[in-house]
């Protein structure tokens, strides 16, 4: 009896040790390089190499996307607002793609996930483009963060291409154009500045992969980001009415009888 008191007690405290977790649920949209064909091709994929350019987008978040901001050509090689329009349109072929970020140690708060070879539609969509990847796709995510004013919350990205981060739809993190693994950090208390409520908000996070040949993506973040709930599929809602039915008939017989 002692050696079973010992080994429960042993489980509780070794899973209380395990560090946390969260997963958040995006969407990868896939393009091949040519001139402007909605679904298919955009001449924004595949074209120079310009380095870090910020100020491409605007700075307030109006829709479900980020809108360019008229600064087209080079160095950020976005040809136009309708070519920069598809990235996170409704056009390109998609799927859904989710990541997990994972609590640095034990009760710190910081999570973290990191890839340094971040292709998750290799042999997919539109199949792969040149060194076995499927290159040239956009990749977004939605969630909710609660926010503490004077916490110091944090939000760090590594990577390449394009990414662009908005909290409460203010742009906080702009690593705009063609580029190797770049970083930039965010304090939430320097970008909202006094005066900020706490509160849930709202995160929109934006990458873009536009050139061979690598692909890098790195967060650490001390935000509790959230995923918004799944919607089901319209077969789902189907099956869900469906069985719905059939419990009120049971019960209509029930009380008949």
């Amino acid at each position: 009896m002692k050696k079973l008191i010992v080994f429960s007690t042993l489980s509780l405290l070794s899973t209380a040790a395990l560090a946390a977790t969260t997963t958040l649920n995006g969407t990868v949209r896939d393009f091949m390089p040519g001139p402007l064909v909605p679904g298919t091709t955009n001449p924004d994929f595949e074209s120079g190499i310009g380095g870090v350019v910020t100020g491409l987008v605007n700075t307030t978040l109006t829709a479900n996307a980020p809108t360019a901001s008229g600064a087209f050509g080079a160095p950020g090689y976005i040809t136009s607002a309708a070519s920069f329009a598809e990235w996170f349109g409704a056009a390109a072929p998609s799927m859904a793609y989710s990541i997990t970020l994972t609590e640095t140690a034990p009760g710190s708060g910081i999570y973290s996930y990191s890839n340094n070879a971040f292709f998750p539609i290799d042999g997919q969509l539109l199949g792969d483009y040149g060194f076995g990847h499927n290159y040239h796709f956009t990749y977004q995510i939605q969630a909710t963060f609660g926010y503490t004013p004077g916490a110091g919350q944090t939000f760090s990205f590594t990577g390449d291409d394009d990414v662009w981060v908005f909290f409460d739809k203010q742009l906080g993190i702009d690593l705009g154009g063609v580029h190797g693994a770049a970083g930039a950090s965010v304090n939430l208390d320097t970008l909202f500045g006094p005066g900020k409520a706490a509160g849930n908000y709202a995160f929109d996070f934006f990458f873009a992969e536009r050139h061979t040949t690598g692909s890098n993506l790195t967060i650490q973040t001390s935000l509790e980001l959230v995923a918004p709930p799944a919607i089901p599929e319209p077969s789902t809602y189907g099956l869900m009415l469906a069985g719905l039915g059939v419990v009120g008939w049971m019960a209509r017989r029930r009380r008949a009888q």
